[in-house]
């Protein structure tokens, strides 16, 4: 079984599934949550570094927000290259070979981390920890070859979900050596992950399996760029996604900065809205295989916005009770978010290639082909919605020394995000795409 090479597979087909797919797509699942797990791990480590960086470092706030900055800037541009690698390499190579580039910048941090270290070579080695934020492309898209549409809202939503945790558990690793060790400690959160990354090589290298049919396809990544629903799909995860990787790098800085918490203060509340927003992703997929996609993502917009108004409220009031049950559920609201988008993308390409008269499997590999494409371009625009929160605090705390211009700044984005989706995939079409070919049924992907 040299190269672990799968050279049939035909999700759809419900007696293959059955007998032999689903199986191997759970197992390779299993494994891909952890890998993805640790890649997520490694690309936010700078949320936590940055609570290690006393006074003795001589970085402030607006240069820690740069910093995070960076590694959110790099993560995102991964995704790119890292969502054709799968076709051009195989899933679980390119697993194997992205887990252990992930010692790079967590040695490189390990060497970096101490008093009298150049502010230069912080923003160097914050991004390159930047490439752990790839795996979740590479991940995301191995994994959507694997399942059957009618499953993919809940295989991406666990795997994207497991990926996200690895958010809150690097900061809960973080709280720990605070508690224990003391804020000069940084290098044992380092040390914590160096094995756990050799891990994830090990266990896709002996029992995760290459899919032989996936192939790269330049026409379908140019089909996917060309295709306007690509973009708008690329807008509403940045909403979500976005939302959740930009809040996950900021929140203890927020503490920090605007509520003057100490480290081990941040440190003990950062972990909570990370680890609520992972833990609901694959809620929010479950809850789109059921009802729609659009449906969900729609309703969870106006939520959003709800919950930003309540921290735009305790902002300019100054009470972090109230901060914190408004961002916490922006966290758990950005998860559900992330579950539902992700579970339109391939059901987006699924209607229109319906739309346009194939059926059956016909139908399936055109969305697969689709979607496949379109997932790393999505990704990637949606992460650097992330790098545009760390950005726009950055700005916020230098002129005014709060968030609330932030905060008043993505109120008005979900608010854009909740029109787009009503106006475009909830509403019905005006008109069919043709006399013989009904405009797709968006409302149900």
């Amino acid at each position: 079984m040299a190269g672990r090479w799968i050279e049939r597979w035909e999700p759809e087909d419900d007696t293959f599934w059955k007998e032999t797919g689903e199986r191997v797509a759970r197992r390779n699942l299993y494994l891909s949550v952890f890998s993805e797990h640790v890649g997520f791990s490694i690309w936010t480590l700078w949320s936590v570094m940055v609570l290690f960086m006393g006074p003795a470092y001589g970085v402030d706030p607006a240069g820690k927000f740069f910093l995070i900055s960076m590694a959110t800037l790099v993560g995102a541009l991964a995704r790119i290259p890292y969502t054709f690698a799968v076709a051009r390499f195989g899933g679980r190579n390119w697993t194997v070979f992205s887990a252990l580039l992930l010692l790079v910048p967590t040695v490189a941090a390990y060497l970096a981390m101490e008093p009298g270290t150049s502010y230069t070579t912080f923003l160097l080695v914050a991004a390159l920890a930047g490439i752990g934020g790839g795996n979740f492309a590479s991940s995301m898209t191995n994994i959507n070859a694997f399942f059957p549409l009618r499953k993919k809202g809940w295989a991406l939503g666990l795997n994207a979900g497991g990926g996200n945790v690895g958010v809150p558990v690097v900061q809960l690793v973080g709280l720990l050596v605070i508690s224990t060790a003391g804020a000069t400690h940084p290098r044992i959160v380092l040390a914590v992950y160096l094995p756990l990354i050799v891990l994830a090589a090990l266990g896709a290298a002996l029992r995760m399996d290459n899919l032989a049919p996936v192939r790269n396809d330049t026409g379908a990544a140019k089909e996917a760029l060309r295709d306007g629903h690509t973009w708008i799909m690329a807008l509403l995860y940045v909403g979500t996604f976005g939302s959740f990787i930009g809040y996950s790098f900021a929140f203890g800085l927020v503490l920090q900065t605007q509520f003057g918490r100490t480290p081990l203060q941040a440190a003990s509340l950062t972990f909570i809205g990370p680890l609520l927003g992972s833990v609901i992703r694959p809620v929010g997929g479950r809850l789109a295989d059921r009802y729609g996609g659009a449906r969900i993502t729609l309703w969870n917009f106006a939520a959003m916005a709800a919950a930003t108004s309540v921290v735009l409220y305790a902002s300019v009031q100054k009470s972090l009770p109230v901060f914190l049950t408004g961002f916490i559920a922006l966290f758990v609201l950005s998860g559900l978010g992330n579950g539902s988008t992700y579970k339109m993308i391939p059901g987006i390409f699924q209607a229109k290639a319906l739309a346009r008269g194939l059926v059956g499997e016909a139908a399936a590999a055109h969305g697969r082909r689709l979607s496949g494409a379109a997932m790393g371009l999505i990704g990637a625009v949606g992460a650097l919605g992330g790098l545009a929160i760390n950005l726009a605090f950055r700005q916020s705390f230098q002129t005014a020394g709060t968030g609330t211009t932030a905060f008043a700044a993505f109120l008005g984005c979900y608010a854009v995000c909740f029109t787009v989706t009503w106006a475009v995939y909830v509403r019905r079409p005006a008109e069919a795409v043709s006399a013989t070919a009904p405009a797709p049924a968006y409302a149900e992907v």
